[in-house]
């Protein structure tokens, strides 16, 4: 596939797998929208594009979602068309179904679920009148089974599946493409940042995160992803056989995971 002059809209492109997408498909020589709520961030990153003349900054807070409709609308009028939407940006967490606060639950579901599916729905009307258009959207394992400390982020991210797979079905013969990413373990920062039961940072990293695989790596496989139209990709280390435990071995699935917290 030919990415050049491609327009592609990213968000958490501040840092992890949204900025390792930003480079390859800069480096590729598309026209790139980048977003989060870091300004700072998202020009550090286009300062280190090789082409960062074809970087747009867009700064976007998924979590108020009902802004976001508003914020999109001149950008599409500016480039006419989104080709390659990817639904990167979110928060993860940390905390026990018991103690957390029922805002933290809320804020899993903003930002995960109803941030995409709002930028989602903005730019979609424009990849059905042009007959074409590639959504991918970052799920994660936790989107495939409830995983201990995870329950607001696995909710959201189980709902995406929901959303996007009836979004999938609806739009083939629009020419609309939809990619489910599911990772375990990538090397980022979203242990870090992770939500405790108070709604307060975590501030420090988990062991499977700091092994787990290359952004730029995930990166890659994303955009080969896209070029042979995957339904869906799994990526990093022997944690993805969980869903294939989790399919075919239930109760031993069940007594595995409960240990994981």
């Amino acid at each position: 596939m030919n990415f050049v002059d491609k327009n592609v809209w990213i968000t958490g492109a501040s840092s992890g797998i949204g900025e390792a997408l930003t480079y390859r498909f800069n480096s590729l020589g598309a026209r790139v929208i980048i977003s989060s709520r870091r300004e700072s961030e998202l020009q550090r990153v286009k300062n280190a594009c090789k082409y960062p003349q074809k970087v747009e900054i867009v700064v976007l807070d998924l979590e108020k979602y009902h802004d976001i409709d508003n914020i999109v609308s001149p950008y599409l009028q500016q480039f006419g068309n989104i080709d390659i939407l990817i639904n990167n940006g979110g928060a993860s967490q940390r905390a026990l179904v018991v103690d957390e606060d029922l805002n933290v639950v809320e804020r899993m579901i903003n930002v995960n679920f109803m941030g995409a599916v709002a930028l989602t729905k903005a730019i979609l009307p424009s990849m059905i009148a042009q007959k074409s258009g590639h959504i991918v959207c970052m799920s994660s394992l936790a989107g495939k089974f409830g995983i201990p400390l995870r329950s607001g982020y696995a909710a959201a991210k189980h709902a995406l599946h929901g959303f996007f797979e009836t979004l999938r079905a609806e739009n083939y013969d629009n020419g609309i493409r939809v990619l489910m990413v599911c990772p375990g373990y990538i090397r980022t920062n979203v242990a870090i940042n992770a939500l405790t039961a108070d709604g307060s940072p975590q501030q420090t990293n988990d062991p499977g995160q700091e092994a787990g695989l290359d952004p730029d790596v995930l990166a890659q496989k994303i955009i080969k992803g896209i070029e042979k139209e995957k339904l869906e990709i799994t990526a990093s280390g022997g944690e993805t056989n969980g869903i294939w435990v989790s399919r075919f071995f239930p109760r031993l699935f069940a007594k595995i995971i409960r240990n994981k917290k």
